[in-house]
């Protein structure tokens, strides 16, 4: 019989793993906003594993929302359901992914093994699901009534765009496109590739986001670093670590913007800028380095692997610098440290109060790697005239993390509005979706809007 992981690998190394490192002694809050603190690097000999082991939703308990607003599920029983589309008649779709199962290479050795153990505490080892399913309100009362496969046999999808009659879907390995028409409760038709991603057996950061330019004539297209810092050497980096724009009728793409380590949720600002959210370096400390939200430029780079935080040189990375990076562009907004921000929507109006009308929501993943945890919560950072204001996240949907801080009943991916204006949020640990409104409003359909 083969011995267990915890039995094979010495109990001081796993000990030391598993909580590693000096605890941070600053508040989450000196690593958010526009000008955030950048405390001196920690450097340890492994890096330190403080995951929040998954316990799961017990019957009748939801996260915490925001005084002034209400939570409920609109659906559960999903599997690791991580992104959201809203359809224009009303109709959700849940990508529910996870890591693909031919990448594997980042977890050979003792260090992997380990890293990959305590990461499967967070729900973070099983299989991907592979499919999109489609969630349908019949009755306008805020619950999924009806729940199925709108298109399966996928690899590892998470993003989603509708630009007319098309839906993209993004593949961990390719941009795909498949037929849609309100009502539809299955793809009428195998999925086309319109263009290939990087990927492959080395994936490490296998997520794939995808969203429309405001016409649908272009597409952009998300790609994370394949290492941490750049330690598998820059040829390991190749085409990564940035994001593309794709034209998909000519079934081409070309490099928008670079050295963004693990850019994920993606949105149109008011006045017309492509915003992302970004997953910054580990092993640094607890407070390094902050993830990131920042407006995108064409031909903008960001610093990976070399700088972090517009200026500050990542000493670990032996490649020489490109000249891209003397022009490194700061982010515009910090998100803390470790908090996995990947989620991202923009309010554009007051769909749950004046206080929520113009900014933007952030599903934070939450840490894996930080004593205390940082993230398990959805924010909302405040906007005016098309960027941050400079006041500091505020609290939209909090409980994921239980009191102890080491369980999680669920911890929030991607975020969107649905038809009526209420907030939806991906569960992927809690197997949900969450439905946050003003309280005591009730979830109408829309004037005009139109039936399934």
């Amino acid at each position: 019989m083969k011995a267990s992981l915890t039995r094979t690998l010495p109990v001081a190394l796993l000990t030391c793993l598993a909580g590693c490192g000096k605890p941070s002694e600053n508040p989450i809050t000196v690593t958010e906003g526009p000008n955030p603190t950048l405390v001196p690097e920690q450097h340890a000999a492994v890096p330190a594993i403080n995951i929040a082991e998954l316990v799961g939703w017990d019957e009748g308990q939801a996260p915490t929302p925001a005084a002034g607003l209400a939570v409920k599920r609109f659906a559960t029983g999903l599997e690791h359901p991580r992104w959201l589309l809203a359809l224009p008649n009303g109709d959700v779709l849940v990508a529910e992914s996870n890591t693909p199962a031919d990448a594997t290479e980042d977890y050979t050795g003792v260090k992997g093994k380990v890293t990959k153990h305590f990461l499967s505490k967070g729900n973070g080892g099983q299989p991907s699901p592979n499919k999109i399913m489609l969630l349908r309100d019949i009755n306008s009362d805020g619950i999924a009534d009806l729940t199925t496969v709108f298109i399966d046999r996928l690899h590892s999808p998470f993003g989603m765009a509708l630009v007319g009659s098309t839906l993209y879907i993004a593949n961990t390995d390719a941009i795909v496109a498949v037929p849609w028409k309100p009502g539809d409760t299955k793809a009428s038709a195998p999925p086309q590739q319109i263009v290939e991603l990087p990927a492959g057996k080395i994936n490490h950061h296998w997520t794939k986001n995808v969203i429309a330019s405001p016409d649908g004539s272009k597409l952009y297209v998300t790609v994370g670093s394949n290492s941490n810092v750049g330690d598998k050497g820059i040829a390991a980096e190749e085409g990564r670590a940035a994001i593309y724009e794709v034209d998909p009728r000519a079934k081409t793409k070309r490099l928008f913007a670079s050295g963004i380590r693990n850019p994920n949720g993606m949105g149109w600002s008011s006045d017309g800028k492509l915003w992302v959210t970004a997953n910054e370096r580990d092993e640094l400390g607890p407070d390094l380095v902050p993830d990131y939200m920042t407006s995108v430029k064409d031909g903008g780079f960001y610093g990976f692997p070399w700088i972090y935080w517009g200026d500050h040189r990542d000493k670990r990375v032996k490649d020489p610098q490109p000249p891209a990076a003397a022009r490194t562009i700061r982010p515009d907004y910090a998100l803390g440290a470790h908090t996995a921000s990947l989620g991202l929507t923009f309010s554009n109006g007051q769909k749950l109060g004046p206080k929520y009308a113009e900014g933007v929501f952030i599903g934070q993943h939450g840490s894996w790697n930080r004593e205390p945890a940082s993230g398990y919560r959805v924010v909302f950072i405040p906007f005016a005239d098309g960027k941050p204001t400079g006041a500091l996240p505020q609290d939209v949907l909090t409980g994921f993390l239980a009191p102890d801080g080491k369980h999680a009943f669920g911890r929030p991916v991607g975020v969107t509005f649905d038809l009526t204006g209420a907030l939806l949020v991906a569960d992927d640990a809690g197997g949900s979706v969450w439905r946050v409104t003003s309280a005591g409003r009730q979830p109408t359909r829309p004037s005009g809007a139109p039936v399934h």
